[in-house]
């Protein structure tokens, strides 16, 4: 792997099982184990208040909630992707994820468009979870 020149993700005690599942493929999300809420990062549940969560796997797929297209980059690494998109993804168990589109140009990109998950492996240490348009099905 060349070295990586951008920020890469300050990782916490709290976040630590979402990035080793992401650098073995696997997206999991914060799920609360009395209502059943599913959220992208640890927190106590903000619906039934109940303290007991735990991380848990989910599908990969989901919808684009909202994106932006950055034309000018805010850190000089980001230069050579001029212009790029940062997008949530509401996941289909729920929770939102900010993340980018790739696999389509960004004049594609569309609010409600279906994608999933692949994983960059940037680093040694870090997988960055993106997102693709759902391919397909052929005859479907």
């Amino acid at each position: 792997m060349s070295e990586y020149r951008k920020q890469l993700p300050n990782i916490t005690s709290l976040d630590k099982p979402f990035w080793e599942a992401a650098k073995k493929h696997q997206l999991i999300a914060y799920k609360c184990l009395h209502c059943g809420t599913m959220y992208s990062h640890p927190m106590e549940c903000i619906v039934c208040d109940h303290p007991e969560m735990a991380w848990v796997k989910v599908g990969g797929k989901g919808s684009v909630f909202t994106f932006a297209i950055y034309r000018q980059p805010f850190h000089p690494a980001w230069k050579e992707d001029i212009p790029y998109n940062v997008t949530w993804v509401e996941l289909d168990e729920g929770p939102l994820l900010m993340t980018n589109i790739v696999g389509c140009r960004n004049e594609d990109l569309y609010v409600g468009m279906p994608v999933e998950v692949i994983f960059d492996d940037i680093t040694e240490e870090i997988t960055l979870p993106k997102f693709q348009p759902v391919k397909p099905v052929p005859g479907g």
